[in-house]
């Protein structure tokens, strides 16, 4: 929760969006088509005396049919190439995630294969008006701008050379293991951007001043430093009312306020735009700070890969692993409230966090209802919750995860051949890791094996 500043909005929208990049290398390759001609100018390089004649020894008809035709060719593998991009991503989306495609705008390999191709396109345009042959300069000599149209050729290999690793990639990213492995990377930087322990806080008693939202959206930023002043200014204590990626509606409680060090009644539509200004709300949810959603997206690849219309067990097994990584993560150690101080140490602001029964209901809830009549999917939520069970012992956590067993339990019996032999090796697991004993997995399934199967 970083300050909002001008810097870091053109940094973030950089690295968000899929045009900022391709858009800069345009305006790099207009200014170098029109810089390498004034340079090839200054060294005389077009000229038969000229020691660059190597580079490129043609003449201007040769040098124009290879600038239409880099220009020519990369334009229309550009399109073609984007256009097969598209249909493959609403494939995948469909069969996966919608919200995927937000990952693959950020994509830095996408973003830079698109800045190499369009870029080569615009230099070799820009750099073909400066050809000129004998007959079109009326009477002057012909213009080769050599160094230039080397460096044209040069930008196309690069451009084959993206193209090939663009396509690779695009193979690579749409396999679900990949995109598991790039939502979970999204939420492991979330994670490591929370702050420490210490900043955590509770609620002042009673009933707050509502201050009301003056715009609608989901919460994706929140200006920690705007807000902390603007409480001080004010004399008051800020407690936000949304969590990062809740949504927000214009005219309902966006905050509440508490009056403190004999502060005055300030300007209540000064101190209403002042919070509205330090909350950033978007059209749709941002992984840069809520891990929440990326657990969201995790759990909506198990969700499809478990209805019946793709039936693929196996992907949300792995899905599921993301999860327990992802939870085991999240829930230590995992305060209800973020506070932020003033300069002087005083609480200033206040910030509602996903608890961890929140949390456990995002990543288990839907995977647990879909799960029925999978066995290898309810083996994995169990070994999920041994998991956690490990990871969260001591934190308080031990009756929600008794619940969500008990629950796994009743869906493995009712809707699959599991046996109570298998569940009660489940339930010890469990147990034992919250008491600080860990079960291997290889000891879970022996102890699950009938008493007539084979061993050894």
């Amino acid at each position: 929760m970083n300050e909002i500043n001008p810097v870091s909005r053109l940094w973030r929208l950089m690295h968000s969006a899929l045009w900022p990049i391709p858009l800069l290398t345009l305006t790099l390759a207009v200014a170098l088509g029109i810089g390498m001609p004034i340079v090839d100018g200054y060294l005389g390089t077009s000229g038969p005396a000229s020691p660059l004649n190597f580079v490129f020894g043609g003449g201007p008809a040769a040098a124009r049919d290879l600038l239409a035709a880099i220009a020519g060719s990369l334009i229309s593998v550009t399109g073609v190439v984007f256009s097969l991009t598209v249909v493959a991503l609403q494939l995948g989306s469909s069969q996966y995630s919608p919200r995927l495609l937000q990952t693959f705008a950020t994509d830095r390999v996408v973003q830079l294969s698109l800045a190499q191709l369009t870029g080569t396109f615009v230099y070799a345009l820009t750099v073909l008006r400066t050809v000129r042959t004998a007959e079109a300069a009326a009477g002057d000599d012909s213009y080769v701008p050599r160094l230039s149209i080397t460096l044209a050729f040069v930008f196309a290999l690069g451009s084959v050379t993206a193209l090939v690793v663009f396509l690779g990639h695009l193979a690579r990213s749409l396999r679900v293991e990949t995109m598991l492995r790039d939502v979970h990377a999204e939420a492991t930087q979330a994670v490591t951007d929370e702050e420490d322990p210490e900043h955590t806080g509770a609620l002042p008693p009673g009933q707050g001043t509502p201050v009301e939202a003056t715009r609608s959206g989901f919460v994706v930023r929140i200006d920690v430093e705007h807000l902390v002043r603007t409480a001080r200014d004010a004399g008051v204590v800020l407690a936000l009312s949304p969590r990062m990626g809740d949504a927000v509606v214009a005219g309902t409680p966006l905050a509440e306020v508490w009056r403190r060090d004999g502060g005055a009644d300030g300007d209540p539509g000064s101190l209403r735009d002042a919070v509205n200004d330090g909350v950033r709300l978007s059209y749709e949810r941002s992984p840069e700070q809520d891990a929440a959603y990326s657990l969201r997206k995790i759990v909506d690849i198990a969700g499809r890969a478990l209805s019946p219309g793709i039936n693929d067990p196996t992907t949300a097994v792995h899905a599921l692993s993301h999860v327990s990584a992802l939870l085991g993560d999240l829930l230590p150690r995992r305060s209800t409230v973020r506070a932020w101080r003033d300069d002087d140490g005083t609480v200033r602001l206040l910030v509602p966090r996903w608890t961890a029964d929140e949390l456990l209901t995002v990543g288990l809830e839907e995977p647990l209802q879909y799960a029925s009549g999978q066995p290898a999917v309810l083996r994995r939520i169990a070994g999920l919750l041994h998991e956690l069970a490990w990871r969260v012992r001591g934190e308080g956590l031990d009756h929600a995860l008794r619940a969500l067993l008990d629950r796994t339990v009743e869906q493995a019996l009712e809707s699959t051949a599991i046996d109570n032999r298998e569940t009660n090796a489940w339930r010890s697991a469990v147990e034992g890791a919250l008491a600080g004993r860990w079960s291997p997995a290889r000891r879970l399934s022996s102890e699950a094996q009938p008493s007539d199967a084979p061993t050894g």
